[in-house]
């Protein structure tokens, strides 16, 4: 199915995100994921995948019977997953793959439904209750949050506390926050030292 362009940037946004986790775990998005062997048709794509204690090498494709399955996957809901029977689908594929957590955000979903996450119990997926858009991410021992970001009004992002305070940053983020502390520690400094030359001018006058 074709991409939006909204689709694209909230995929790649928290692909940026997975992908510092990368000195620990592998990460794939929208590559095909196969887990038969002998039935290629038994495949996903995943906007975002997490396969822990594997090199984060390239690939094309990700073979379960060669590298094990993903531990973690995220779907973006597009329109056409929104249908109950195709995302019913969709659920008994991520059942039969054998992903631990399965998380699902639609964007076009109203404030407190946008979040679903599912947990493999008892070999079953079960979806578990949250609330207010926050749910933890028992894979990555992280928290799922729903927040604006990349000028969208809502995104899917990573947290380092539940309440969402503290986001874990892509690559560009962090840049863009250490420049602007240097920028601030420099604005504090030349503030200080100004002060200090109208002292002495003072005192010497």
């Amino acid at each position: 199915m074709p991409e939006t362009k909204r689709h694209l940037e909230i995929r790649t946004l928290l692909y940026l995100v997975l992908k510092t986790f990368s000195d620990r775990a592998a990460i794939g998005s929208t590559q095909f994921v196969y887990w038969s062997a002998s039935d290629p048709s038994r495949c996903l794509a995943p906007d975002a995948f997490v396969r822990l204690g594997t090199p984060d090498t390239p690939f094309g494709s990700w073979k379960t019977w060669e590298r094990g399955a993903p531990e973690l996957a995220v779907e973006i809901v597009s329109e056409h997953d929104a249908d109950p029977q195709t995302w019913a689908e969709k659920l008994g594929k991520y059942h039969e793959l054998g992903v631990l957590e399965l998380v699902a955000f639609d964007p076009e979903a109203p404030p407190g439904e946008r979040l679903r996450v599912w947990d493999r119990i008892d070999d079953d997926l079960v979806e578990r209750v949250v609330e207010g858009e926050r749910s933890p991410c028992t894979v990555l021992d992280l928290h799922w949050v729903v927040v604006p970001a990349a000028g969208h009004p809502a995104t899917l992002r990573l947290a380092r506390t539940p309440d969402g305070a503290e986001l874990v940053l892509t690559p560009e983020e962090a840049e863009r926050r250490r420049a602007e502390a240097e920028q601030a520690a420099r604005a504090s400094a030349e503030r200080r030292i100004a002060e200090l030359e109208a002292e002495l001018r003072r005192r010497g006058g």
